[in-house]
Order: C-alpha cells, then structure tokens, then sequence
C-alpha cells in the first residue's frame, strides 16, 4: 500500500486532514507534550491571544512547558476549512479552561482561526487567533 502525497490528496480528505492535525495539535497542547506540540507548530508561529498579546513559538511553548500556562480543557466543536493553494484557515468555536499564571479562567467559548501552512509536505500552523465570546 503507498500513502498517497499532499498532492494526490483530494480536497476532502486534505480537508480532513488538516482537522485532524488540529485535534492533534489541540491534544498536545492540553497535554503539554511540548515535543507533539513544536512539530505541529511553524519556526514563525504566533498566537494572539483573546486579550489580544502576540505570542512567539517559543514564549508560548515555554509557556506551556513552564506550567505558566496550562489548559484544564479543549474541546473544539466542527472545524471549518477554506484550502488555497499551499494554505489552509481553520475555524471554529470551541470551550476552554485555562490556568494562567496560577488563575483559573473557567470553562468558556471562544472562537479560533488558524492560518497553516503546507511548509514541505507538512501542515504546519502559522498564525492563531482566539477571540472570547462573551
């Protein structure tokens, strides 16, 4: 059996690909396995945050690893995904718990858009935005 490449991939299973390789990124994250983590993550990668501060690859992963930032819970509802030629958005609205800097943020909705980038064959996220819904 061959694994079909990037290309070979018809829009909806690259589709369903990319929402995999979310819930993955999610669980890593939950998980704090930096390592899962830092390889669904590109070397220029930022989040904005729902309080709107841009976070670095690195401020976020030691974030995370540090135990600054820890997610109780992340549970995404349906993924939406617009595919363009090498680029994929990602959105969707999901709950959260969160600990930050030793408080906890209860059980809330946000909204996520994430930017990926095919970067060598490889789905990679590039830009996340979270946006509290009040």
């Amino acid at each position: 059996m061959t694994i079909p490449t990037i290309r070979e991939i018809s829009p909806t299973s690259e589709a369903d690909l990319l929402r995999d390789t979310e819930r993955a990124r999610l669980r890593a994250l939950v998980s704090a396995d930096i390592d899962q983590a830092r390889q669904l993550h590109a070397p220029d990668f930022q989040l904005i945050t729902p309080i709107g501060v841009a976070l670095s690859k690195e401020d976020y992963m030691g974030a995370i690893a540090s135990g600054q930032l820890k997610y109780v819970t992340w549970q995404p509802g349906d993924i939406t995904v617009r595919l363009y030629d090498g680029v994929a958005i990602l959105r969707y609205r999901a709950q959260l718990e969160v600990v930050f800097g030793g408080h906890k943020i209860p059980l809330s909705d946000y909204w996520h858009t994430d930017t990926y980038e095919n970067r060598d064959g490889e789905w990679m996220v590039v830009w996340s935005q979270a946006t509290a819904i009040r």
